[in-house]
């Protein structure tokens, strides 16, 4: 859970890998960018009543997401998760630890 500002710069940067079953929280955020990352990622920008509101497949290094203002905070996956989980607009979500 990425939940302070400092938490939110740092992120992924610096990672080599982003493995099937980890996932990043940015919480509050309603755009990202993948700037200095080494691989692509998925994305899900969910809303305050944990509704994804958009679904990002594969976002590569060096990108900038769009601006969703009803999000009220990300979740950055491994790139091809959302593929194999079906995940997409609208579905509810639920965090776990």
């Amino acid at each position: 859970m990425a939940d302070t500002l400092l938490k939110r710069l740092i992120g992924l940067l610096g990672r080599r890998e982003f493995k099937e079953g980890q996932a990043l929280v940015l919480k509050p955020a309603n755009s990202i960018h993948t700037f200095f990352m080494r691989f692509p990622i998925d994305v899900l920008f969910i809303d305050g009543e944990n509704k994804v509101i958009k679904a990002v497949s594969c976002l590569k290094p060096w990108r900038i997401s769009g601006i969703y203002l009803r999000s009220r905070m990300t979740v950055e996956l491994p790139c091809g998760i959302l593929q194999k989980t079906s995940v997409s607009e609208g579905d509810a979500i639920i965090l776990c630890q």
